[in-house]
C-alpha cells in the first residue's frame, strides 16, 4: 500500500526487539511464494497472495532504511541465486535503486555475488557474468558487494532461500532439510562438495576471483566465502594468496576442469592486490560499509583489535612468495582484542568476551502494535508477543548504537 513510514516504524520495533543491526533481504518475495510451493523469477513477478513484487520490496525497504538512518545499507541476496543466467537479476537489482542514491553513498549491498553472476541458458552453457557486473560497479557508486568465493572442499550450504536449497537437493541428491522458522523464513541445509574437476564448480571458483580483481575500488568489494556456503572462512589465507599473486592463480588454474580453464577470465587479468588492498577488502571496507567508525583502521579512537603477521612487505616479493604469505596468514604472530594480547604465535593466552552490537532506533512515533498483530502471535508463533523481544539481560558486553530516525 506504499505506507513506507509505517513499514519503517515496524522495522525499528523489530530492530530493538531482536537486537538486530541491518535489513537482510533473501530472495525478495520468493520465500513468501515458497510457502505455497512457488518462487519468483524476475523483479516484476507478482508474489502470490501478497499483491507486491520483488522490485517493490527492494525499493520500499531501501526507502525505509534511509528514513531510519541505519548505518548499513539493505543487504540483498538476489532472486534466482545459483541459476544460469542470473547475472541479469543482479544487474537489474542494482539498477532498480540507482535513482535512490544520494551523496555518492551506497544504498544497497549484494551479498555473495559470485552466486549471482552466472551467464548461460543452462548448466552446460554456464559461464561467468563477472565482467558485466564489474563494469556496472566501476561506473556506479551506489553498490557494495562481497565475493562469496568458492573453495574446493567439503562444506555445508545453509541459507534462508528455501527454493534454492530444494533445487540444490534435486541437483545433488544429498541430504536436505527445509524449515519455516516462526513463519519468518524458509531456511534450508544441504551438505555439499566443490570439486576442481567439475566444470560448474570451477567456473564458480573463477567468478569470485574475477569479481574481486575486475572491480577497481577495493572499498566496495569484500573478501568472503559466504561461510560456510562457498567454503569455510578458515580458507581465507588461500584466497589472499590468489588475490596477491597471479602465479598462485595460474598454479590453481592448472588443476581445475580444462573447459572451465579455457573460459576463465583469470589468465587475462594481471592485477595483483597489495597488502594495503588486502587490509581494505578484509577489514576496512567492511567496517565502513557497516558504519563502524571505531573499526577497520588504526587511527585515534579506534578499537585496538589488531592482528600482526610475521611478514615484511618491503622485503618480501609477495607475488612470487605467495606460499609464504599463505602460510603466514594461517597463524597471526599476535592477536590483540580491545588492547589486550589474546593470542601469541598460535597459542591462546586469555579469553576476552566480545560485544553484542545492535541498533536502538529512535523514532518520533513508535510502531502501533495492534490487537490483530498480537492475535497473530498467538496463531503463528511459538512465543507470545510479550516474550518476543530479546531481554538485554541475556546479552553479554551490551553495545547498543543509538540511531535517530527521520520518521
Amino acid at each position: 500500500q506504499g505506507k513506507i513510514k509505517e513499514c519503517a516504524r515496524h522495522i525499528a520495533w523489530i530492530m530493538r526487539s531482536t537486537k538486530g543491526y541491518a535489513i537482510k533481504i533473501v530472495n525478495p518475495g520468493g520465500l513468501e511464494a515458497w510457502g505455497f510451493g512457488h518462487n519468483v523469477k524476475s523483479l516484476d513477478d507478482q508474489v502470490p497472495y501478497f499483491c507486491t513484487t520483488p522490485r517493490e520490496i527492494i525499493r520500499g525497504l531501501c526507502k525505509a532504511n534511509r528514513l531510519l538512518n541505519l548505518p548499513h545499507t539493505i543487504h540483498v541476496h538476489t532472486n534466482n541465486l545459483g541459476k544460469p543466467g542470473n547475472y541479469v537479476n543482479a544487474l537489474e537489482t542494482m539498477k532498480c535503486v540507482e535513482d535512490l542514491a544520494t551523496e555518492d553513498k551506497p544504498v544497497i549491498h549484494l551479498t555473495h555475488c559470485q552466486f549471482s553472476a552466472f551467464k548461460g541458458d543452462d548448466w552446460r552453457t554456464l559461464e561467468s557474468g563477472a565482467e558485466e557486473i564489474a563494469n556496472y560497479m566501476n561506473a556506479h557508486r551506489h553498490v557494495t558487494m562481497d565475493m562469496g568465493q568458492v573453495i574446493f572442499t567439503d562444506t555445508t550450504t545453509m541459507t534462508a532461500d528455501g527454493p534454492f536449497q530444494y533445487a540444490l537437493y534435486g541437483l545433488t541428491g544429498n541430504k536436505w532439510v527445509n524449515h519455516d522458522v516462526e513463519t519468518e523464513t524458509s531456511g534450508g541445509i544441504v551438505p555439499f562438495r566443490y570439486r576442481r574437476k567439475s566444470y560448474v564448480h570451477a567456473v564458480q571458483w573463477s567468478i569470485g576471483l574475477e569479481l574481486a580483481l575486475l572491480i577497481k575500488d577495493p572499498w566496495r568489494i569484500f573478501m568472503t566465502t559466504d561461510h560456510p556456503n562457498g567454503g569455510p572462512f578458515t580458507s581465507y589465507p588461500k584466497i589472499i594468496a590468489w588475490l596477491i599473486s597471479k602465479k598462485a592463480r595460474e598454479a590453481s588454474l592448472k588443476r581445475i576442469n580444462a573447459r572451465a580453464r579455457s573460459r576463465s577470465l583469470l589468465p587475462s587479468i594481471d592485477r595483483e592486490l597489495s597488502f594495503y588492498e588486502i587490509a581494505t577488502v578484509t577489514r576496512a571496507g567492511q567496517a565502513r560499509a557497516l558504519g563502524l567508525k571505531n573499526k577497520g583502521h588504526l587511527g585515534v579512537g579506534a578499537d585496538a583489535d589488531i592482528a600482526v603477521y610475521n611478514v615484511n612487505p618491503e622485503t618480501t616479493d609477495i607475488s612470487k612468495k605467495y606460499r609464504t604469505v599463505r602460510k603466514t596468514f594461517r597463524r597471526a604472530a599476535y592477536t590483540i582484542k580491545g588492547g589486550e594480547l589474546v593470542v601469541k604465535d598460535g597459542a591462546v593466552l586469555k579469553h576476552v568476551d566480545g560485544a553484542t552490537m545492535w541498533l536502538d532506533v529512535k523514532v518520533s512515533e513508535p510502531a502501533r502494535i495492534t490487537g490483530d498483530m498480537k492475535r497473530r502471535f498467538k496463531e503463528y508463533w511459538t512465543v507470545e508477543y510479550e516474550n518476543y523481544p530479546v531481554n538485554e539481560d541475556h546479552l553479554k558486553g551490551l553495545n547498543p548504537i543509538t540511531v535517530k530516525a527521520s520518521v
